[in-house]
Formats: structure tokens, sequence, C-alpha cells
């Protein structure tokens, strides 16, 4: 592989199929982070699911993924992989962590299946219950990707359930503690068991960095947004009061400043 051009990124955002939002307003999400990269004056490219993310790589030092659906194949991981052994840098957002769905007989959700990009990513996406307010913990504070967080910040967001891939490999940097209304049918009926919790049993991990050869990845589960026209076609569930445009995290200085932190983190800066 070339040498990486550390000062650009790679972003893609897009639902699945191709033309889908997949609960998702894509488009605001992908021009807030070009706004973010702009900042920088960080040229970038843009996709809508990774198909040819081998073509960006080589130019890239940093790739950015906010999907809903997509996700890369065998041969793609090892492509990230290789990039990422070279120095590249990962930032996973949201639904990055979830990817190809299987039907489960009698149930309305369907069962995130376990692939390649998990293990690379370090993280599947379970389920989450309605979005709600969280209070986010910042567990490394020493961090540079939480710098000027403080210790927690609250949120309106989708409250993920995530399950860690290689725990020990990972250094965690925010968890949330859902309190008792955090529950959700998938546990037990979709999944056996809650692996997303931490082993005091309340605590869930909603992002964390990782090193990979001289490159890393870096997830928040943080992200949701939708539009009415997005909200109209979502199945109804009477336990998701938000409004029709929904930005949540996004409109929040916490985030913003975690997003901020996350492209200096990407761009070696």
């Amino acid at each position: 592989m070339a040498d990486i051009v550390h000062h650009r990124a790679h972003v893609v955002a897009g639902g699945f199929p191709p033309g889908s939002s997949a609960g998702h307003d894509h488009d605001y999400a992908r021009l807030r982070l070009l706004g973010l990269l702009a900042e920088r004056n960080i040229p970038a490219s843009v996709a809508n699911d990774f198909a040819d993310v081998e073509k960006w790589l080589p130019v890239s030092g940093l790739l950015i993924t906010y999907v809903a659906g997509p996700y890369p194949d065998t041969a793609q991981c090892g492509a990230i992989r290789h990039w990422l052994e070279a120095g590249g840098r990962w930032l996973g957002l949201h639904g990055t962590s979830g990817g190809r769905a299987e039907r489960v007989e009698g149930m309305r959700q369907r069962r995130t299946v376990k692939t390649e990009h998990h293990a690379l990513l370090g993280s599947r996406f379970l389920t989450h219950p309605a979005i709600c307010k969280i209070r986010v913990d910042v567990s490394d504070t020493a961090s540079p990707l939480t710098r000027g967080l403080g210790t927690s910040f609250d949120v309106e967001d989708e409250p993920y359930f995530i399950e860690l891939q290689d725990p020990g490999s990972v250094r965690i940097l925010l968890t949330a503690d859902y309190g008792p209304s955090g529950v959700s049918p998938a546990i037990g009926t979709l999944y056996a068991s809650d692996t997303s919790l931490q082993p005091d049993g309340r605590t869930r991990v909603l992002g964390y960095t990782s090193e990979v050869g001289s490159g890393g990845v870096t997830y928040f589960a943080l992200g949701h947004c939708h539009n009415p026209a997005i909200r109209a076609a979502r199945t109804p569930d009477p336990t998701d009061t938000t409004p029709p445009t929904f930005r949540g995290a996004w409109e929040t200085d916490a985030f913003t400043a975690l997003l901020r932190n996350a492209v200096a983190w990407g761009v070696g800066a």
C-alpha cells in the first residue's frame, strides 16, 4: 500500500438497500461530518457504502462511517485492516456496529449477524429501547478523544446495547447506566443474554478506542437522527415520543466536541 495521506478523509454515510434511509437522516449526518472536516481544511471523498472503499483508503488517513445496513465484506475488511495496520484511523459512528440482520421466526425485529467487520470494528450492535435522555459517563477523562467533556454529559439518543468483541483490547471512553427502563424484549428472544452489560450488571459501553498496528479504531454509539419522512415510514412505536425532526446528540456541545476530538485524532493532530 502507498504511503497514507493523513490529512485527508473518506466518509461513508448511507443505508441499505441502496437509496434507503434505513431509518436515519444520512444527509444531515453527512453534512455535519463534512462541516467538521472543513473546519480543519481536511479534504474528503464521500460514498454511500463500502463498495469502492479499497480505492479511497490508500489516499486517506481517516475513514468515517455513519451507516445503517452497509458493512464491509470479507475482502473489504481485509483492505481496511491492512490500511489500519499501516497507520490509518477509522471513526465508526452509531449504526456502524450493525450490519447484516437475519429474520427470526415470530419476531418483528431482526438479529444482527456477527461478521468479520464486527471483529475489526470491535463491537456488534444488539438492540436499543426507545429514544430517551441518557447520562453519558466519561470513563477515561485523560484521553485526547474526551478532552473538554468533563466527567459526564447528557444527550437524548437511542440507548444502544453493543457487545464488545475483545474487551481486553479496547480502551473504554464512554459508558452509561440506562437504569430500570433500559430493557429490551430482544434480550432472551433475539439474543439469549445481554452481552452488552459490563461485569457490574448495569453499565454499557458507548465509546471506545483501540490500536490496530500503527493505526486504530474509535467507535461512538451515539448519533441517531431522523426527519419527518423517515419517521413516517417507520413502524409506529408508542414508547417513542420524539419529534418528527430529531437530531439529538448532534445538537449538543458535548457530542460536537467529541467529534472534533475524534477528527483531530484521526488526522494525527
